[in-house]
């Protein structure tokens, strides 16, 4: 079955543009609730190496926050929301955040992107009693995670790297390395493939970790090269990924790589053209398009972005979502950490529910809902993780070709 996705990052970054530089000011409900307002920022990669995700993300958070406020709020309060741009860095994250936090006194953050800006802003807005809702992978997002007020939307790396490892030997792979950007979520990566290989009486024939922002990777290519691996599992973003796999190329040197979807897809095949990408394969979350959930936030997406949603941009839709029945089941006058209580019984053991509104139907009436969202099910795991199901596509004549999707398992 072929699944083409045209990921333009000229495209994502002038939407993330625009975006951002209509960020500072809250964005306004469409009708207007009588409660307290509760108070949502929103922390996107707008620039920066999440620049292509963060303003897609944006959106969604912005269509959430119309869809719970024309249904008259979560517990009768509207979403006022305020939006910030981390440029994917830790430092700039600190301050984006602390801002939100004490001038525009949010009572909640969404849309968190990389694990490096998670890990940095947890101790601030865990010292604040504030709920805080992410995409990050890191293992360490997790262990960090020892006040529950953290949700991650997004697979942990220690699961990407388990799901590697199986992918991989399911093609019939012998002999893997492992390159990983040196930091905590590609090491992660790296770590638990690692793991997982050699608990199944496999051997990983070289694992290197390589600094970024170098010209050339020849150095440490040639090392995991030098074992003659069938396969090397790469845990790269897409500018240091295509001067690996240029220099790879030019070698001649006959192996597959496996890597994460949101590095081997349709830019990376543009940057260095069908014959270097031909058979990679890529391995992602993907969002759940057969959900109620999805289809209906999948065509306002549309309607706004002129493309289909990513899984990040589903994940960001169900943060709101989440937190919009967390606050509906704890009350209007309940406080964050009464809200961060009801996110799991929002998420699991009631009657199924698809949007904010039949959700708040069902609570209103005494009921208990499972709120099924548009990246998955959402079932969280006792560190505050939930795992969407993977995709497994190949690169094949320039195109991403889904091959099969494999159901995400909790680390």
């Amino acid at each position: 079955m072929k699944h083409s996705i045209n990921r333009s990052r000229r495209q994502f970054v002038s939407s993330s543009m625009v975006l951002g530089a209509t960020a500072i000011f809250p964005w306004p409900a469409l009708t207007q609730p009588k409660g307290e307002p509760f108070r949502l920022g929103a922390l996107n990669s707008i620039t920066g190496v999440g620049g292509p995700y963060g303003g897609a993300m944006l959106q969604a958070i912005r269509i959430a926050v119309d869809e719970v406020n024309a249904a008259g709020g979560a517990a009768g309060r509207p979403f006022v929301l305020y939006a910030e741009d981390d440029q994917t860095k830790p430092d700039a994250a600190v301050l984006a955040v602390k801002k939100l936090i004490e001038i525009n006194r949010v009572q909640a953050v969404v849309g968190v992107w990389p694990s490096s800006v998670g890990l940095a802003i947890m101790p601030i807005t865990n010292n604040a009693d504030i709920i805080m809702m992410n995409t990050c992978g890191a293992p360490e997002m997790q262990i960090e995670n020892k006040r529950g007020l953290a949700w991650m939307f997004q697979a942990s790396n220690a699961v990407f790297g388990k799901a590697f490892a199986k992918i991989a030997r399911q093609r019939g792979y012998k002999r893997p390395a492992v390159m990983a950007f040196n930091n905590s979520t590609f090491v992660g990566l790296a770590n638990y493939f690692k793991q997982t290989w050699e608990a199944d009486g496999g051997k990983v024939s070289e694992l290197i970790i390589y600094e970024p922002n170098q010209t050339t990777y020849r150095t440490e290519l040639n090392r995991a090269l030098a074992t003659k691996p069938d396969v090397v599992a790469l845990g790269a973003y897409r500018p240091d990924a295509t001067i690996i796999l240029r220099e790879w190329f030019q070698t001649g040197h006959d192996c597959k790589f496996i890597m994460p979807g949101w590095t081997a897809n349709e830019d990376l095949v543009k940057a260095l053209g069908k014959e270097a990408t031909e058979g990679i394969i890529s391995v992602s979350n993907v969002a759940a398009h057969d959900h109620e959930a999805y289809k209906s936030f999948a065509t306002r997406f549309r309607e706004k972005m002129k493309r289909e949603p990513d899984v990040f941009a589903a994940q960001s839709y169900d943060m709101v979502i989440t937190l919009a029945l967390a606050i509906e089941a704890a009350g209007a006058q309940a406080g964050t950490l009464d809200i961060n209580a009801k996110v799991k019984s929002v998420t699991s053991g009631g009657q199924k529910v698809s949007s904010f509104e039949q959700g708040r139907d069902v609570l209103r009436a005494g009921g208990d809902v499972d709120y099924e969202g548009a990246s998955s099910s959402l079932n969280f795991g006792q560190y505050g993780e939930t795992v969407p199901d993977f995709g497994v596509f190949e690169i094949t004549d320039g195109k991403l070709v889904l091959k099969e999707t494999v159901p995400g398992e909790l680390a």
